[in-house]
């Protein structure tokens, strides 16, 4: 028995869900600790055994709420505590969020062998907590920063698991040179409202030559919608506008190019798929880790990173028509985010969990 410790966020969630079917198919039985909002999500963890642990934030609720959030995670901890004794794990896993500090930290209590994972460019606050303990860490960049010095020893590039979906869009050819170009804009499962407002705009910016070869599809808000639509239709441009995208993955198989958020599993799967970006980072962001994330994408030749506050209709309008305009850039910064994949994170990872627990 392998314990899945994940905070409730699509970050922590997919990638410990691969994780599990890899176990799996390995004949380990796995058991998933996490949050109520970690259940929330649609088809991850079917048939896996779960229990809701029960935590706390400070980031979350505040300074002032720091005696309850203790209790919290005490009261978690002494529950995973005794679920460990009844389900007896051969080693525990944690993929960060705060729902995975209760069960790491009775897995250390328990002397069980513990790992965390590492999903951004930059350790979250539960993994920088935890990481001068555990026995491994994995990360997904050969950079992560906020490891402390004693950490590198124990530290293993594996990359961010990401679903079979993706997978297979890595095997779809990528054409710079199509009569037709697509341009997908996806903000997460929330949408970005800066997305939607400014990737019309810029769209209509483009040259016209350019606006009458492509196609945009933007997974955006409901209430956003209609201006967009309108926008889109303006510039005489082809939109397909959803809030939601059940199969996202053959979406950005089937794109050119991606402007997006730089979250975890979005560059994950952009690189594992091989597709260029213009990558817009979410400033709110804990530790400004997506910053991170995107620098090391752009780096690397395969995205443009554009800060938020920068982020105006002219400017992208620049950055849309260098790519989409000059086949030649596009087909190497395809190949350079294609380069950047970790198709096997999910076994590198697993690799290192069975060594653990062994």
């Amino acid at each position: 028995m392998i314990v899945l410790a994940a905070g409730g966020t699509g970050g922590h969630m997919v990638p410990a869900h691969v994780l599990a079917g890899e176990l799996a198919a390995r004949g380990q039985s796995v058991h998933l600790g996490t949050d109520t909002r970690g259940l929330r999500f649609p088809g991850l963890f079917e048939g896996v055994p779960r229990t809701v642990v029960e935590s706390g934030s400070v980031a979350r609720s505040g300074l002032l709420s720091l005696p309850s959030v203790a209790f919290s995670v005490l009261k978690g901890l002494s529950a995973a505590r005794a679920l460990f004794r009844d389900i007896r794990p051969r080693a525990v896993v944690g993929f960060g969020g705060y729902p995975a500090l209760p069960g790491l930290l009775a897995g250390l209590s328990m002397r069980l062998p513990c790992l965390i994972h590492e999903q951004n460019a930059v350790l979250g606050r539960v993994n920088r907590l935890l990481a001068p303990r555990v026995a491994a860490i994995a990360t997904s960049y050969p950079q992560a920063r906020r490891i402390e010095p004693g950490g590198a020893a124990r530290t293993t590039l594996t990359g961010n698991p990401v679903r079979a979906a993706v997978i297979a869009a890595r095997a779809v050819p990528f054409d710079a040179h199509a009569a037709r170009l697509r341009l997908l804009v996806t903000g997460g499962s929330q949408g970005a409202k800066v997305l939607n407002s400014v990737v019309p705009t810029a769209v209509a910016l483009l040259p016209e030559t350019l606006r009458a070869r492509l196609d945009v599809v933007h997974q955006g808000r409901d209430e956003d919608a209609e201006a967009m639509r309108t926008a889109y239709a303006a510039a005489g441009v082809t939109a397909t506008i959803r809030a939601y995208f059940e199969d996202l993955p053959s979406e950005m198989a089937a794109a050119h190019l991606v402007v997006a958020r730089a979250g975890a599993s979005t560059v994950a799967e952009l690189t594992v798929a091989g597709r260029p970006a213009i990558l817009v980072p979410l400033p709110i962001a804990a530790d400004d880790h997506q910053t991170d994330n995107a620098r090391a994408m752009a780096g690397a030749g395969g995205a443009v990173m554009i800060a938020q506050p920068d982020f105006a209709p002219s400017r992208l309008a620049a950055a849309l028509e260098a790519w989409l305009g000059n086949p030649a850039a596009l087909a190497a910064a395809a190949a350079a985010a294609h380069g950047l994949g970790r198709p096997d994170a999910a076994a590198r990872l697993a690799d290192l969990v069975m060594d653990l627990a062994a």
